[in-house]
């Protein structure tokens, strides 16, 4: 019998170059017919704010033509694709008559609650303030209390996130000696201490954005069955990203806040199970492979993610982000060498930290 974890789907479909709107109704246009769709993510490289702001305005209003009153969680990403010009993420749902699915939405942005007697799924995303106008600390702090005016209207706790992804515009950059990924992992942190964290922190993803200032996707989840829970996955060869020494963390004006994530979270319905990987590179204990070259960083990271899924999960989709745009036919001959069959997106991306080359995040089923 299908439960969640075999009902979720993950795709990637890809425009080639051509003008905007036509980019963005040919990837609807390959939106699966049979399913319930959760989440769009489009991924391309506007050249600015400004027509970062001009693109996302036509996203969101031919994505509301197209579902009418059942609008997805819908998010934009100004990461350049590196095979294809723009990218469609989608995340989508094989709904039975066991399954209740309900389109929502809170101040204007669109989500998705799937309900069953496994549990109660929420699918948020496209949280964004005003990044025309607004400092990465300010739009931090304004995205959280978005998200945290979602979750009360839907009665899910803080801790009941297990995946969050985190696009932040010039991630490495500083303003005032104080870093933009800093500014935001200073107030991520500040959201997390509203509550305990009994099952780890929220599997997440961290990684820098062309432009479009902070923009935040989440799912969170309430079990109802006694035989479903969610666990955090650690990697022995790392030092889990909470507990950090001040040593690596970015110079701040201010008290330094570890990233508050886990490596992986486990979440296990029944017999299945679900991994979300968070954001992986090639650390070991909390130090990077410094003058390694790509090929080894690819290979400790891909040996990271081996570690965290073990020996039963299957991977079922990889996004690699790529510090420099050349490195991609490397990229992509090093990664077919695994033979993984399952859809895979290079972005050109900065990574949190100046020496690092990758990160690849995913999700696989076990």
């Amino acid at each position: 019998m299908m439960n969640y974890c075999d009902k979720i789907q993950y795709r990637i479909l890809s425009a080639e170059c051509a003008g905007f709107e036509e980019m963005v109704d040919t990837l609807l246009s390959g939106l699966p017919a049979d399913e319930k769709i959760l989440r769009l993510v489009f991924i391309g490289m506007p050249q600015s704010n400004e027509i970062y702001d001009l693109r996302r305005k036509i996203i969101c209003e031919k994505v509301k033509a197209y579902f009418g009153e059942h609008c997805p969680s819908l998010s934009y990403v100004a990461q350049p694709p590196l095979r294809g010009a723009l990218l469609l993420e989608i995340h989508s749902y094989k709904s039975d008559a066991k399954d209740a699915v309900y389109y929502r939405s809170v101040d204007g942005m669109p989500y998705v609650i799937v309900d069953n007697e496994e549990g109660r799924f929420l699918f948020g995303g496209g949280f964004q303030d005003d990044f025309l106008n607004k400092s990465i600390e300010a739009q931090s702090e304004a995205v959280f209390h978005q998200i945290d005016r979602l979750l009360i209207k839907e009665g899910f706790p803080i801790n009941s996130i297990v995946r969050q992804w985190n696009y932040i515009e010039r991630i490495t950059e500083s303003k005032d000696d104080y870093q933009n990924y800093q500014a935001f992992n200073d107030a991520r942190a500040a959201f997390y201490e509203k509550t305990t964290w009994p099952e780890g922190y929220p599997a997440a993803t961290g990684i820098g954005a062309h432009c479009g200032g902070i923009v935040v996707d989440l799912d969170a989840v309430i079990l109802k069955n006694k035989n479903c829970s969610v666990l955090p996955i650690d990697n022995k060869l790392q030092v889990a990203a909470h507990a950090y020494s001040e040593r690596v963390l970015a110079v701040s004006h201010k008290q330094k806040a570890t990233p508050k994530f886990e490596r992986a979270k486990l979440l296990s319905i029944e017999d299945k199970g679900l991994i979300y990987i968070s954001g992986t590179a090639a650390i070991r204990g909390e130090e990077s492979l410094k003058e390694v070259g790509l090929s080894r960083q690819l290979e400790i990271t891909m040996e990271n993610i081996a570690e965290l899924i073990g020996n039963k999960g299957i991977v079922s989709m990889l996004r690699v982000y790529l510090k420099d745009k050349s490195f991609v036919q490397e990229a992509e001959q090093l990664m077919d060498e695994y033979k993984l069959s399952v859809p895979v997106s290079y972005m050109w991306a900065d990574v949190c930290r100046d020496e690092l080359l990758i990160e690849i995040e995913g999700i696989a089923k076990c």
